[in-house]
């Protein structure tokens, strides 16, 4: 008899602003090797997958703000040895605090599309920024 395969699940946050009508999103460090990514975790017992996404953009980013759904992506990333499914949701920031949970551990930058794929070493996200500059009206439905 086959053993089940473990699939994990989580949600991550591309957290976005319009300035003068160019759309910035933040990417920030993780903290054992600093590498530039987007907000992300697991999802939290009792909260959708959307809301906890919000939750880490608050504890990792210091950012707050709307959440828009459905998911702009799903990948899949290894974890522990097991296939990870991760959703991908769009946060129009709102709100930027400047002392936030993590702080001390990350380091935050708003950039264009263009760097922030310059910036990223994970395919799946050069990937999504690839789609997203291709494609900028999934930024124009909250507006």
């Amino acid at each position: 008899m086959n053993k089940p395969i473990l699939v994990l699940r989580q949600s991550s946050v591309l957290p976005y602003r319009l300035t003068q009508g160019t759309v910035e999103v933040m990417l920030i460090t993780s903290i054992k090797r600093q590498q530039w990514i987007i907000p992300k975790g697991w999802i939290a017992p009792g909260l959708s997958a959307a809301d906890s996404a919000a939750k880490e953009a608050w504890e990792e980013a210091g950012v707050t703000g709307r959440v828009l759904t459905p998911a702009i992506a799903t990948y899949t990333a290894q974890k522990w040895g097991y296939p990870c499914r991760r959703d991908v949701f769009l946060l129009h920031v709102e709100t930027a605090l400047e002392d936030w949970l993590e702080a001390k551990q990350r380091k935050r930058q708003w950039l264009s599309l263009t760097e922030a794929t310059k910036h990223v070493k994970g395919k799946a996200l050069k990937r999504l920024f690839t789609k997203l500059q291709a494609d900028p009206d999934l930024f124009q439905q909250d507006e």
